[in-house]
């Protein structure tokens, strides 16, 4: 691995290492290393680099919304009254649940926002009662996902 100013350079071995934990991040250190044909406490070493020069940050499970009964997945544009206002409804947005991603743009929204709920009858409540109550919202626009078509990480 070289680091170059705010870029990092991933050599063949950390690829191997890297691909393997995308497929399944509890891959075990002995399975990375022999596909890597470096030692177990080298691909650890290596692991820990890539952490600290922010290649990665940690390994997580990935829920499935639908089987916990969120269905509908909805993408709201968020109009602020003033720009200076968004650390504060950003604030105030972590507050709801049902937030999952929170995006600060440029364009027409002040902020992008990833809503999952359960139903549309939960959507609107959500809007009416907790986003659209958010101190310095002035207006949103609504999008519902009908299905997602894609979700997949960089190329490395």
């Amino acid at each position: 691995m070289k680091i170059t100013k705010q870029t990092v350079s991933l050599d063949g071995i950390d690829k191997i290492i890297l691909k393997l934990l995308l497929e399944d991040a509890r891959t075990p250190i002995q399975v990375l290393a022999k596909a890597s044909g470096i030692s177990g406490a080298a691909v650890h070493q290596r692991l820990k680099k890539l952490e600290k020069a922010e290649v990665v940050s940690g390994s997580k499970i990935i829920l499935n919304p639908k089987v916990l009964g969120y269905k509908t997945v909805a993408f709201i544009g968020i109009y602020l009254d003033k720009a200076m206002r968004n650390p504060e409804a950003v604030k105030q947005l972590k507050n709801i649940q049902e937030v999952i991603e929170c995006h600060y743009t440029t364009g027409n929204w002040s902020i992008f926002a990833k809503l999952l709920c359960r139903d549309n009858e939960h959507l609107m409540e959500l809007l009416n009662k907790k986003i659209q109550s958010v101190e310095g919202v002035s207006r949103t626009e609504t999008f519902i996902s009908l299905q997602e078509q894609m979700n997949r990480q960089i190329e490395l």
